[in-house]
């Protein structure tokens, strides 16, 4: 495999001239960041709730595990094996097969990854001028002495109803982006990402002191066995665990091209998929016992964060200062992930027109701007991600699951997996990702568009 795996990664020295994260832990931190979103935040703890409560663990933490230890550890090694984003991927992918014409094929499949990437992260931008305006209102004090935070928050959400705090997310975002890998998005992740679990850590301490608390910890956790008799409980177990972990054959795989050839990806994927899992039970057993404490539904996605949390914060004691603690970790965690959005396409303009970093944000930036500003409503942006989500997402991943597991020479994938480890993967390796994960990528897309989204 010495030869196939020299073909797929190029000369030494241009690995050498790539820049990358300095350690497995700074990797393993920038990868928690990026599966750390939205997804656990506002739809995990309604997919609990809804489905069983502990008994929708159970299946959750099945996908967890079959994803983490096939998906999530592929895209990781894939990218660390030809040095590259989707794009110059799955080129070198159909390149190594000798087909004709397979280089320029794989290099528009891999296209589809990195686009959806881009209008994923251009419709999250949105969110995350969101979450700044409602920081700033909450520093203010603004946002507790709201008289009605549903109104509060439609005024906000309509066409071009955020474009000043819009574009600050966005100059945030790419200040940081310009700066590189090891200079930018590794700094930001090690402040950004451990702050967001010591915050919610905090949060939770407060929220279990709440009169009422305890009622919203027995939905949330005593297991209703029954759900598991249900088809839909698995079929939305799956989703949050695919979405949660960030497959998309892009995100991952980008930062995996960062990785040094040293590092074990199977333990670093088991710890990315634990530190994601723990956040998103961490969000469950703060807002869901906050909600319940008040009496108040425990909706899903925007109305949860932006309508039904603020008015949960305005009836509690030191209220506003708990909704600046909230929202300045959320934000935490929605720029992580937008960072790791922008990603791909930034670094495809590097690696396929050679661009310098600055110009390849700079051209990034200006797309995200330019479309971002006309689906700053609540609905269009619903709408975008929905779409992209569902059709597109999914697809990505897939489309890598199959250029690494299928396409690569036999043996590739296993061969790049071991690299830095101690040991040989078992016999299960090729029986997980080729069929298995595969398998459930294709289930994913089927079932998302049936049920309009699954996770």
């Amino acid at each position: 495999m010495a030869s196939a795996a020299s073909e797929g990664n190029g000369s030494s020295g241009k690995a050498k001239a790539r820049d990358g994260f300095s350690s497995r832990a700074a990797f393993i931190i920038a990868c928690i960041g990026s599966a750390v979103g939205m997804g656990n935040i506002w739809l995990f703890p309604y997919r609990v709730a809804e489905f069983g409560g502990a008994a929708f663990l159970i299946p959750y933490f099945i996908f967890v595990a079959l994803l983490g230890f096939s998906g999530v550890l592929g895209e990781m090694a894939f990218g660390r094996a030809m040095e590259s984003g989707p794009v110059g991927a799955f080129a070198k992918a159909c390149k190594m097969r000798k087909t004709r014409n397979g280089e320029r094929i794989g290099r528009a499949i891999g296209f589809v990854p990195m686009l959806g990437s881009l209008a994923l992260a251009i419709g999250y931008s949105v969110v995350v001028g969101w979450f700044l305006k409602y920081l700033a209102s909450a520093v203010t004090g603004e946002l507790t002495q709201v008289a009605d935070t549903g109104a509060y928050f439609g005024a906000m959400a309509v066409d071009f109803g955020s474009i000043g705090w819009h574009f600050v997310g966005l100059t945030l975002t790419f200040a940081v982006m310009v700066l590189g890998v090891s200079r930018g998005i590794e700094r930001l992740n090690k402040v950004m990402t451990p702050l967001f679990f010591v915050l919610f850590v905090v949060l939770l301490v407060r929220v279990a002191t709440l009169p009422g608390a305890g009622a919203g910890y027995e939905y949330l956790f005593v297991p209703r066995w029954e759900a598991l008799a249900n088809p839909t409980t698995w079929i939305f177990a799956l989703g949050q665990a695919f979405f949660s972990l960030s497959l998309a054959g892009s995100g991952t795989l980008v930062y995996g091209s960062y990785l040094k050839k040293d590092v074990d990806v199977v333990s670093s994927a088991r710890t990315v998929a634990v530190f994601d899992t723990l956040a998103a039970l961490l969000a469950a057993m703060v807002i869901i016992p906050a909600v319940f404490s008040f009496g108040f539904d425990a909706a899903s996605g925007p109305p949860l964060m932006f309508i039904t949390l603020p008015a949960v914060f305005q009836q509690m004691p030191f209220g506003s200062v708990i909704a600046v603690v909230f929202f300045f970790a959320v934000l935490c965690a929605a720029v992580t992930s937008l960072v790791n959005l922008f990603e791909t396409p930034i670094e495809a303009l590097q690696h396929e027109l050679k661009l310098s970093r600055g110009a390849a944000v700079g051209v990034v930036a200006a797309v995200a701007a330019l479309v971002g500003v006309f689906i700053e409503s609540g609905s269009s942006v619903g709408t975008w991600m929905d779409v992209i989500s569902i059709f597109v997402i999914p697809l990505g991943a897939l489309l890598a699951a199959i250029m690494f597991f299928w396409v690569c020479p036999k043996g590739f994938a296993r061969s790049q997996v071991e690299l830095g480890r101690g040991k040989p993967l078992g016999r299960w390796f090729e029986v997980l990702t080729k069929y298995v994960f595969v398998g459930i990528t294709a289930l994913v897309y089927v079932l998302g568009i049936f049920f309009g989204g699954i996770g």
